[in-house]
């Protein structure tokens, strides 16, 4: 899974070759934006089921579907999710695969309620889910528009996200990025964290310089609105996060931009796609008593390591 990335989607239904009447037709009339497929698995084990059920019941992946509509695409993208065995997100072409034990993680270290912050259990859920959906999908656009990538794809993925979440997020957009860094909430603190010396060869950043990274592109993007998390920065890295936005931006425009369809785009941007303060938070227990399962949900430890299939399955 991932954190940040280097995008979202926006605007320009790149220059589709329209053939004449009675010109051949080209390889470019395969591109065409609403090429995001979705799945939802049944999954095998009763403990599993009532987030099967519950992601049904939201319509998750149809919101993931409709916020990559706009992407211009050669061929079709598939989103599912599935019973995995494991805590996880990953992208293999051409299926971004996410699992149940990851929404299930997701939903049970959401708070109960509004943290000190101001972070509430739904932006937590909507954030997490999001950003997650759009690290992966970043994969994929990378991989099906040939982008090329300076640095570490994970660190790409995980900017895609951020922007992505930045720009459907509007005047929320806050709330989502929020959400999404919540999941490094039992790392912040700690003057000191001490890692095996392999850490440091994974294919994602640490925890907290993911954490400091998204809070940094937040800022750059908006520094008043992002003011009330500029604490949580080192003071000499708050200075460049303009720049570091900035490269981001400059990045999806000329790369990713000219691959969407406006007026879907445009749509898209015109919808909140942020719940209203004194929305629910999802809970098993939204569920008739008939889908919620004989059994508790199975206690596992929330990973705050990266959630990414091996670096061979990303492109």
């Amino acid at each position: 899974m991932r954190i940040a990335g280097a995008a979202a989607y926006v605007a320009l239904a790149g220059l589709a070759l329209v053939p004449l009447s009675g010109t051949p037709a080209t390889a470019d009339d395969d591109v065409h934006s609403n090429r995001i497929r979705i799945e939802y698995a049944p999954p095998k084990s009763p403990e599993i089921e009532p987030y099967y059920q519950l992601v049904m019941q939201r319509k998750a992946l149809e919101k993931v579907q409709e916020l990559f509509s706009p992407l211009m695409l050669p061929s079709d993208i598939t989103v599912r999710t599935a019973e995995c065995g494991i805590s996880n997100a990953w992208y293999q072409r051409p299926t971004v695969s996410i699992c149940y034990e990851y929404l299930r993680d997701v939903v049970d270290m959401a708070p109960k309620a509004p943290s000190r912050d101001g972070i509430t259990p739904y932006d937590t859920v909507v954030g997490q889910f999001l950003f997650t959906a759009a690290h992966e999908m970043g994969h994929a656009v990378f991989d099906f528009l040939d982008v090329p990538i300076f640095g570490r794809p994970e660190d790409a993925a995980d900017q895609f996200a951020a922007y992505i979440l930045l720009r459907i997020g509007k005047q929320d957009a806050r709330k989502l990025i929020e959400g999404a860094a919540y999941m490094y909430k039992d790392y912040i603190g700690r003057p000191t964290v001490t890692v095996p010396v392999t850490a440091f060869a994974d294919v994602h950043g640490a925890p907290l310089q993911r954490f400091f990274d998204l809070l940094c592109i937040g800022y750059g993007a908006d520094s008043e609105m992002f003011a009330p998390l500029v604490n949580y920065l080192p003071p000499a890295r708050v200075s460049g996060c303009k720049t570091e936005y900035g490269e981001i931006n400059f990045a999806f425009q000329k790369l990713i931009e000219p691959h969407v369809d406006q007026k879907l785009r445009d749509d898209v941007l015109s919808k909140s796609w942020v719940p209203a303060d004194d929305a629910p938070p999802p809970r098993i227990s939204d569920l008739p008593p008939a889908k919620q399962g004989g059994a508790s949900p199975e206690t596992v430890p929330q990973s705050l390591k990266s959630q990414d299939a091996p670096a061979t399955s990303l492109r």
